[in-house]
């Protein structure tokens, strides 16, 4: 039987995505990663969409962004962000916890309005990101049923 890693499994989940996407995705995660050091990584390849959640462990309740990739875009979300201030009205969903910034380019993550609203999440977070601790990457789940992963 062929073992995976949980980086050549994440490989192959983006792979199933158009390369305009795939490649949006992988530079989402390269800025994140880079921003968020000793962020632990949460991959749910789900039904409707990819997920790979930014948090302080392996618990899914304590992660404070994630990416989510679908067929058409990747989108950027602030998993306790109903509450954050949002001068600039980036933030968008009417959730009670959760919020998003569909992400047109990967460079929207360089924008200083988010920066600042990642910061202020980053600091209002239940529990913080240790920067000192080292990254890690967990496939939590698997869906056997999804969405086309193109349109």
């Amino acid at each position: 039987m062929l073992t995976r890693t949980p980086a050549q499994q994440l490989s192959i989940f983006l792979a199933k995505f158009e390369p305009r996407v795939a490649v949006s995705a992988r530079s989402a995660l390269a800025r994140l990663r880079k921003r968020l050091p000793g962020a632990t990584e949460l991959v749910y390849d789900n039904y409707n969409a990819l997920a790979i959640g930014f948090g302080p462990s392996d618990k899914a309740s304590e992660a404070i962004f994630s990416i989510a990739v679908f067929p058409r875009w990747v989108s950027l979300f602030f998993l306790q962000g109903a509450k954050l201030p949002d001068p600039d009205g980036l933030l968008k969903g009417t959730g009670t916890k959760v919020r998003h910034i569909v992400l047109t380019e990967p460079s929207v993550l360089e924008q200083s309005s988010v920066k600042k609203l990642m910061a202020i999440a980053m600091s209002s977070a239940k529990k913080p990101i240790d920067p000192r601790q080292r990254r890690r990457l967990i496939i939590k789940s698997i869906s056997a049923k999804q969405r086309p992963r193109r349109p």
